[in-house]
């Protein structure tokens, strides 16, 4: 019998939690991120942000021409770049930067696809199961993840519109996921954790 009171117990805080979660501030203290507000320029650059802002908060995320692009500070350099992962649509703003292999890389939080900031490679650890003592290296899966030009002027940080002649297959999550905003995205993402 106190099994039984023990399990309900348990089930019920795990209920809570999940509640909790699920109706919790979304961007409150994750990484530093938030949402710039974005007007488009005369010349068709989208500003983002202030230049000064974005190196203090080492990331922020915005729209363009209605798909959500983050913008990451790192080593001195700015990167842009779609915010959801080609794999499966992880919030990359919330992935921690690791070097690999001497390239930086995001690390999507959901399932720990890596992806160069510099180019929007998609990596992985593979073996030549040929070679006598076969030692895993990273390997390109090649370009996966649209990356954004990004123009610096006057103090601002603008994102150029992306040239959609090109696709990669990041572009599914950004069209997916374009008008819906974070909150069905974060939702999913508390369902496929939970799964």
């Amino acid at each position: 019998m106190l099994d039984l009171v023990i399990l309900s117990l348990h089930f019920f805080i795990c209920f809570l939690i999940s509640v909790v979660i699920w109706h919790g501030p979304k961007d409150v203290g994750l990484h530093s991120s938030s949402t710039g507000t974005v007007e488009m320029e005369p010349d068709g650059l989208i500003l983002i942000g202030k230049e000064d802002d974005i190196k203090r908060s080492r990331r922020v995320t915005g729209k363009v021409n209605g798909r959500e692009v983050v913008v990451f500070y790192h080593e001195g350099k700015f990167h842009a770049m779609d915010s959801r992962c080609y794999h499966e649509g992880g919030p990359l703003r919330l992935g921690e930067i690791e070097d690999i292999d001497g390239q930086a890389c995001i690390v999507c939080p959901w399932h720990k696809f890596k992806i160069t900031l510099e180019t929007g490679e998609g990596l992985y650890e593979g073996i030549n199961p040929l070679e006598p003592s076969p030692t895993p290296k990273w390997q390109s899966k090649g370009v996966k993840q649209r990356i954004h030009k990004i123009t610096i002027h006057n103090g601002n940080v603008y994102v150029s519109p992306p040239d959609l002649s090109v696709s990669f297959d990041s572009d599914y999550f950004a069209d997916k996921y374009k008008n819906s905003g974070d909150l069905a995205m974060e939702k999913q993402s508390i369902s496929q954790a939970a799964e």
